[in-house]
């Protein structure tokens, strides 16, 4: 069996220690630590904390799965974007609702975090977005959501209803928050 890399090990735990910490309480010590690596290999691998923090953003964004929101799984569209959530709420809760989603957590810091994690951040939700807004163009030409806003502005609002959901989970510890505020969003749609 190959060995995993001495930076792979960093990026494999980073994504716990930040989701778990916050980009500002997560020190570069408690990522090497967590990892198993010694503290001066981080630099070998990664100019600074922001550039694996960027990093672990793309990884996590890269691995959300998308494959529920095709036309061709046979759902409507409302089913095809409830399936999509749904399966973010399970990851999320797989990882410990405690802790909320990894975008979730780094949004929050953004502010103070530099430009390579808001960008990454930015980037991650805007893709999200427009994923979305396809489906839900979709579903407005069917006439099964409705077309009183622009599809891309629903989009951010399934968004940012399940994202809050999900904080106030993190906040409460209650694993069905992110769910009820989606369920609340996707009536909302409902033409």
């Amino acid at each position: 069996m190959p060995q995993v890399s001495v930076k792979g090990k960093l990026v494999e735990h980073a994504e716990t220690v930040f989701r778990q910490q916050g980009f500002h309480g997560a020190s570069v010590l408690d990522i090497t630590t967590a990892a198993g690596v010694p503290k001066g290999s981080f630099y070998n691998h990664f100019k600074s904390k922001q550039e694996l923090a960027a990093e672990i953003v793309r990884r996590y964004s890269g691995a959300t799965d998308f494959s529920m929101l095709a036309d061709d799984t046979g759902g409507t569209a409302l089913e095809r974007l409830r399936a999509h959530f749904m399966a973010q709420a399970d990851r999320t809760r797989s990882t410990g609702v405690e802790y909320g989603c990894l975008l979730v957590t780094m949004a929050s810091d953004t502010p103070t975090t530099g430009d390579e994690v808001r960008s990454a951040v930015r980037n991650s939700i805007d893709e999200w977005t427009s994923l979305l807004a396809a489906v839900i163009e979709q579903g407005q030409r069917s006439g099964e959501i409705t077309s009183d806003r622009p599809a891309h502005d629903l989009a951010a609002f399934l968004i940012d209803a399940f994202e809050g959901g999900a904080l106030r989970g993190k906040a409460t510890g209650d694993p069905a928050a992110s769910t009820k505020c989606l369920d609340i969003a996707l009536d909302a749609l409902a033409a």
